[in-house]
């Protein structure tokens, strides 16, 4: 994983919420793989996407990830604001950048702001939105993962756009 960041493209609509971590890759006791990790870009302490005073502004993450010592920056979903994101994993060649046809049909209806996940191999879409009252959170299908979140849950944000792929 070559996690890098393009803060250029990242959408001032979702700059203005003070709801942005940093992240780091952490290998926890009895798993296999690292997982992502949010930190507090004020204070650098664990964050929780549960607990908006451990987020902070777009502005204070950048100025944490320029720093150093971390891999990127994360945005928090939370009920305050009008976002829900889409994961589609493993569904894109990360040497060619070609996206099985199932996730350009999904990606096409959403038309929304889209970019590359840090691992090159999924995508993610963040919508303006929310999920009905019980509606799935995930699902395996046949070609891949598909998340989708609108509180408690924080994705990476790279800036690498998809929209030119489409």
């Amino acid at each position: 994983m070559q996690p890098s960041l393009n803060i250029k493209n990242i959408p001032q609509r979702l700059q203005k919420w003070p709801q942005w971590v940093i992240w780091r890759l952490i290998l926890k006791p009895g798993q296999s793989k690292p997982v992502k990790i949010p930190y507090n870009p004020v204070t650098g302490r664990a964050a929780s996407t549960a607990d908006l005073t451990t987020w902070g502004t777009f502005e204070q993450a950048v100025a944490a990830y320029q720093r150093g010592g971390y891999l990127g920056l994360g945005f928090v979903f939370s009920e305050a604001d009008p976002f829900c994101g889409i994961d589609l994993d493993h569904v894109r060649d990360a040497v060619t950048g070609e996206l099985i046809p199932e996730a350009v049909d999904i990606l096409k209806e959403l038309d929304s702001y889209t970019e590359v996940s840090p691992s090159g191999t999924g995508v993610h879409v963040i919508i303006e939105g929310k999920m009905p009252v019980g509606a799935w959170k995930k699902s395996t299908l046949p070609w891949g993962v598909v998340e989708m979140y609108d509180q408690k849950r924080y994705f990476t944000v790279t800036g690498h756009l998809l929209e030119d792929l489409l």
